[in-house]
């Protein structure tokens, strides 16, 4: 829990008055002597960003046909204030009593009963509500990689999106909560992050909810998803080679390889690609003259682990253009070899449409998703543990709340 000091607001005729404010959230000042003294302080980074980059202005005006004539909260900052409570930890709604307790630092916070209403009237316009937060996402993303100069994603002229799912606990009965492939009890949403090199993390820029059973390589869910990460980017990189989409052997079908380089659309793709028998049968065909070694992220030559380029009837019925690269490596110690692996190599396989660029080279920079979103990361956060909520029509709200900030696990509408 971070401190700060803070100015005290003065209270005049009953309400607080908030010098300095900054957009929708009171102005704070750090000081370190131990005096006025807050909690949650660690938040007002985002605060700050939220309020610098214009993302309060924009959410304030994509929700404006949501407010009332006479409402007194707008509800951009209650649905930035949700946010901000699922960022400090909170899993439902109610949670946002923890930015109310500290109105010095983020302002007037609205009831429970007002938040709540507001997620209910957002989740009943449905797709309208949603499209108009993430057109208001979509336009400060664009501000702020335009502000971030070679610090954003785009400065080598690519962007690469990262599809993949993962599973959300739930721990009581939700909306569509069910048993997932892992014999777990939840949700199992598809996510998509812009990646920002080894130097950066992941910048969350969509999310697909799903239910816990839902299929890993389900083509029209990723189609949906990807399109949501495309909308989100920069208008020129919705289409065309400049854009990667990065995705594990779950994405790799054919049809979803098809969408990706169709006539118009030309994104660049990277899959990984299940070793299949007859995948199996081409690695023990290919000579060892055929073989690259691979390459580590400084260019140095990867101890015991080489590539090669897979080519002939293989690549029938597939995407014109793809390309098939097969990499074989020694385990390390203890690991279980599997029955496709060939001569005590472990071996592994992605599809790519880049062109004319060296296998190793295209291992390196396409072949290998981040870890920390690969399908065989750990869960997300869990849903609310502490409301044993049933799957009612009116739950539905839960998922749309924490669906329109753009966060990738379903909340809980429940209120103390």
């Amino acid at each position: 829990m971070g401190i700060a000091e803070v100015p005290v607001p003065a209270i005049v005729g009953g309400t607080s008055q908030v010098k300095n404010s900054i957009g929708t959230y009171p102005r704070v000042h750090v000081q370190d002597d131990g005096r006025q003294v807050v909690s949650q302080a660690g938040s007002v980074r985002l605060v700050e960003t939220a309020c610098k980059t214009g993302l309060d202005q924009a959410i304030s005006r994509a929700l404006a046909p949501w407010r009332k004539p006479r409402a007194v909260h707008d509800p951009g900052k209650i649905l930035l204030d949700v946010a901000l409570a699922v960022a400090l930890g909170g899993d439902c709604l109610a949670d946002v009593a923890m930015l109310r307790a500290e109105p010095a630092v983020f302002g007037p916070v609205a009831s429970d009963p007002t938040v709540s209403r507001l997620i209910d009237t957002l989740a009943a316009s449905g797709e309208k509500a949603l499209q108009a937060v993430r057109s208001a996402r979509a336009e400060v993303r664009n501000r702020i990689w335009s502000l971030a100069g070679r610090h954003a994603p785009d400065t080598d002229g690519q962007v690469t999106v990262d599809l993949d799912g993962v599973l959300v606990i739930a721990h009581s009965d939700k909306e569509d909560a069910a048993a997932t492939w892992k014999k777990t009890y939840g949700h199992h949403p598809l996510t998509a992050f812009v990646d920002h090199g080894p130097g950066g993390t992941g910048e969350p820029v969509a999310a697909l909810l799903r239910p816990g059973n839902a299929g890993s390589n389900t083509v029209a869910d990723h189609i949906t998803t990807a399109r949501l990460a495309l909308a989100q980017l920069p208008k020129h990189y919705r289409r065309g080679r400049q854009t990667l989409i990065r995705t594990d052997s779950a994405d790799g079908t054919r049809e979803f390889l098809s969408w990706r380089a169709r006539r118009g659309r030309w994104l660049s793709y990277s899959v990984g690609m299940t070793v299949t028998g007859q995948v199996h049968e081409h690695v023990l065909k290919t000579p060892a003259q055929a073989w690259t070694p691979a390459v580590e992220t400084d260019g140095s030559v990867r101890d015991g682990a080489w590539v090669a380029e897979l080519t002939g009837g293989l690549l029938d019925g597939w995407p014109k253009g793809m390309r098939l690269i097969v990499r074989k490596e020694r385990p390390h110690p203890g690991a279980q070899l599997r029955i496709t692996d060939a001569d005590g190599m472990r071996i592994t396989c992605f599809a790519t449409n880049t062109p004319d660029r060296p296998i190793a080279e295209l291992e390196l920079v396409t072949g290998c998703v981040p870890a920390p979103r690969i399908a065989s990361a750990p869960p997300g956060p869990p849903a609310c543990a502490t409301c044993p909520c049933t799957p009612q029509p009116r739950t539905r709200s839960g998922w749309r709340s924490c669906r329109l900030p753009s966060i990738s696990w379903p909340g809980c509408r429940c209120s103390p």
